[in-house]
Formats: structure tokens, sequence, C-alpha cells
């Protein structure tokens, strides 16, 4: 993920999410030379994971932050 730019992962997720589409009204979507369908909901379910934690990680690095969606607590 280091070389990738947020509008990068950005056109990934917008893939992953089209591809989401498309399969959850029983068609099939290729990606690539890859063909998706119905039965592969769960490996689209993890793609769509990790490209949404992707767009978040590069977001908050443009933004100078670290750890994005890290919070520590401290209860004294």
């Amino acid at each position: 993920m280091a070389d990738l730019t947020e509008a990068q992962a950005q056109t990934q997720l917008d893939l992953w999410i089209a591809c989401d589409t498309a399969i959850s009204t029983g068609k099939a979507y290729t990606i690539g030379n890859r063909a998706l369908t119905r039965a592969d909901a769960a490996e689209v379910r993890g793609q769509l994971t990790y490209w949404r934690r992707a767009v978040k990680t590069l977001a908050a690095k443009a933004l100078g932050l670290r750890n994005p969606g890290v919070a520590i607590a401290s209860w004294k």
C-alpha cells in the first residue's frame, strides 16, 4: 500500500463497490482476468474492507495524521 496514492486506492474501492452491486443482483462481474459471481461474495466483502481501510489510511496520511481510526483512552 506504500506505493499507492489515495486516488488509486479510491479507484480500486469504486471497482469493488461496482462488483458488489453486480453480484448482489445475481450477475457476474469481471476485474482483470477474474470473473466473480454471487459465490464470491465473501471475497468481495474482504476486498471492500481492505480498500476502504486503504483509502482511509492514505487520506489520513495526506493530512499528516498517524494511526487513523485508533484512539487510546487514558483513564486516570
